[in-house]
């Protein structure tokens, strides 16, 4: 410790006063050489063999105080058996066994020597036996085996005070580590290696556990059971002999020590089963796992969720903004509807205006004929002209002379027949155009190139209508049916069909309706009334009653004549009456010509289809 300053006192520092170090060589001499040796040799500082010279100073401390225990049938020990002796028990070290240095084995065995030696047992007057028959011979035995490294771990294999047993799961279920604690702490001591772990508590970690349970799981065990053997070697008379005694004792020594092994095994697997430690980490790692397992469910439980608010909100966005659009439609097209009905209404208005006024003037003819032709023009009027154009033409006819008037009229009148001559002319046109392109799609020579008369047109119609979309070959059973039913003579093929057929679809609905319309003439004037002579006739049983309905048959009543000719078969007494009551508005006459002419449909249809099926498999 340093002197504490004066006041007034000045501290100086002289660099040149400290020397420089020096390194010096020196070499032991006497009994540090010797000690110098020795740990060079042992590969050991200096310091850990004065840790080594305070063990042995303690050891010779502890041989002072070693206290021996007598062993009482000491004197009456077979020296003959003596390999079933307890080596510790004869030199009095029984309480401290395989813990024993080997100087405090020296020394008991000094203590014993002087103690039972034959000399001095005999200079005490007590009677010696003769040979190797003395007690004596079990001491000399004992420190034979117990000073030999090898020999005395041989013993202290088989220590018959050790105790082998493994406690049962019973009384490891009620005291786990009351139980299992001294064991493992015992077979500890046939451990390789050092610092075994402790079986430890219920407040061990998992890495402790997991630590202890690995390290007995691959315990490596220096027991081993020479002790036992048999036979000795040694005894043999011949090297065969001595080889098979050998033989014997290895196998002997792998048999006991096997079962050591599956001792070991038995109490690790018993202590491991009935560990609550290990059940509480088990238990601990389910938790974590349904934890686990219950928080992805919760994450992606809460993804759906997420997914079907974002889906129900855009659903429900779209769903107002449809309703939005609608909502505006149909504002829109009550709006437009307001306009129209308002339009619709002026336009009343100005079309009775202007029939009024015209009516007022008497049309503007002198005569009833010029009248007559005038209120026709006027009607044309009224459902040709806009409102604009009724507006203008009624301020005309309200603010002029009746000459005024009719000069207004006429010319609005003219100029309404040229915009519907004009269309007229368009219309010509149009069909010339038709006819044109229907001739030159027709193709040049066969029958193609000639023209379709009303009956083809009709009986085209007809087929297209019979044979619908999906029947078999079904533009040839077509061209068949005409070919069998039409007067022409003309041969139509499936081609030419199909472009009448396309030339159709792109006329003019009011050319369908002319063209259905002079069908349906024609149909008239064919089946037209009987004449009288045939009237006077008397009707046939089949036909007799009321006149036939010429009214076209709907569906329904066509299902229910299907129906009814389902339900009342052949054999039915009075068959014709009963269908005719099952369908309402319809006398017997009418069915019965219906069913012909279903008949000889089907009967036409059947047959163009086996037409177009034999040519197809030629």
């Amino acid at each position: 410790m340093l002197i504490e300053a004066l006041e007034g006192d000045v501290t100086v520092v002289c660099c040149n006063a400290i020397p420089a170090s020096v390194q010096i060589e020196v070499e032991p001499v006497g009994r540090w050489f010797e000690a110098y040796l020795k740990r060079r040799n042992r590969n050991v500082s200096a310091s850990f063999q004065e840790l080594e010279e305070e063990e042995e100073l303690s050891e010779e401390s502890e041989d002072e105080e070693l206290q021996l225990e007598e062993f009482p049938l000491l004197r009456t020990l077979d020296p003959k058996d003596w390999k079933n002796q307890d080596h510790y028990a004869v030199l009095g070290l029984a309480h401290m066994r395989y813990k024993a240095t080997q100087k405090q084995i020296k020394a008991a065995h000094k203590a014993m020597v002087l103690k039972h030696h034959p000399d001095k047992r005999k200079a005490a007057g007590e009677k010696i036996v003769e040979g190797d028959n003395d007690y004596f011979t079990c001491i000399t035995k004992a420190i034979e085996i117990l000073s030999d490294p090898v020999k005395r771990r041989a013993f202290d294999s088989v220590d018959p005070t050790f105790d082998n047993s493994v406690p049962s799961k019973g009384e490891g279920k009620e005291n786990f580590f009351e139980a299992y604690s001294p064991v493992f702490e015992r077979n500890a001591r046939w451990s390789s290696k050092k610092h075994v772990p402790k079986l430890g508590s219920m407040d061990s970690t998992f890495e402790e556990v997991d630590n202890f349970y690995s390290f007995w799981y691959n315990f490596d065990s220096w027991r081993e059971f020479s002790y036992l053997d048999e036979e000795e070697k040694e005894k043999a008379e011949c090297r065969d002999e001595r080889r098979w005694i050998e033989k014997q004792n290895r196998a002997a020594r792998a048999t006991r020590k096997k079962e050591e092994m599956n001792r070991l095994r038995t109490l690790v697997d018993t202590a491991y089963s009935l560990d609550p430690r290990i059940k509480k980490f088990k238990d601990d790692e389910k938790a974590r796992k349904e934890n686990e397992k219950k928080a992805k469910a919760d994450a992606k439980r809460k993804e759906q969720e997420e997914r079907e608010r974002a889906r129900q909100a855009e659903l429900e966005a779209a769903r107002l903004a449809k309703e939005k659009e609608e909502e505006e439609a149909k504002q829109v097209a009550q709006q437009a509807k307001k306009e129209k009905e308002i339009q619709k209404k002026a336009i009343k208005k100005e079309r009775q205006k202007l029939r009024t006024t015209c009516k007022n003037w008497n049309y503007f003819g002198d005569n009833e004929t010029d009248s007559v032709k005038m209120m026709e023009e006027v009607e044309k009027l009224c459902d040709r002209l806009e409102l604009v154009s009724l507006q203008s033409l009624n301020e005309t006819l309200a603010s002029g002379s009746k000459e005024d008037a009719k000069v207004a009229v006429e010319k609005q009148v003219q100029e309404v027949n040229a915009q519907l001559q004009k269309e007229k002319d368009a219309e010509v046109q149009a069909r010339q155009s038709a006819r044109t392109a229907e001739q030159a799609s027709g193709g040049g020579g066969g029958a193609g190139g000639k023209g379709w008369n009303e009956e083809e047109l009709q009986l085209l119609i007809k087929a297209v209508n019979l044979f619908p979309a999906g029947t078999n070959a079904r533009w040839e059973v077509i061209a068949n049916y005409m070919n069998l039913h039409s007067s022409s003579g003309i041969k139509r093929t499936a081609k030419d069909v199909i472009n009448k057929a396309k030339n159709l679809q792109k006329l003019d609905p009011h050319q369908k309706d002319e063209i259905n319309k002079k069908a349906f003439e024609k149909f008239k004037k064919e089946h037209a009334a009987v004449p009288p002579t045939v009237d006077n006739a008397v009707p046939s049983e089949r036909f007799d009653g009321a006149e036939a309905n010429t009214a076209s048959w709907t569906t329904e009543e066509q299902k229910l004549l299907e129906q009814a000719l389902k339900t009342y078969p052949v054999s039915t007494t009075e068959r014709w009456e009963k269908i005719a009551a099952a369908v309402p508005g319809r006398t017997k006459k009418d069915c019965m010509k219906r069913y012909k002419e279903l008949v000889e449909m089907v009967k036409a249809k059947k047959a163009a289809q086996e037409q177009v099926g034999g040519k197809s498999k030629k």
